[in-house]
């Protein structure tokens, strides 16, 4: 984790916050697990603002871990979500 840039920390923060953006996604676009998501969310939240996070990770209302998705959900974004390529926003 600490040869990670400032802003793919922001980034994974992000969205890790985000309760419809799965741990498989974070997995998939930076290489690194659901433990190690933890582990940087604890490194830079606040203890009150991680605890917080992990209570609703932990809940039903968060659908990060895969038996909590419907299974007819089988991307990682909106479809009202621009494309996003490496982070950043593509140009049409």
């Amino acid at each position: 984790m600490g040869n990670r840039k400032e802003a793919d920390i922001d980034r994974i923060i992000e969205m890790a916050w985000e309760d419809r953006t799965p741990f498989d996604a974070i997995t998939y676009q930076f290489g690194i697990t659901e433990s190690e998501v933890i582990q940087l969310m604890r490194s830079h939240l606040k203890s009150s603002s991680f605890k917080l996070w992990r209570k609703r990770v932990n809940s039903g209302v968060s659908k990060k871990h895969r038996m909590k998705r419907n299974e007819d959900i089988k991307r990682f974004r909106s479809s009202r979500q621009r494309c996003i390529t490496n982070n950043k926003i593509s140009k049409r």
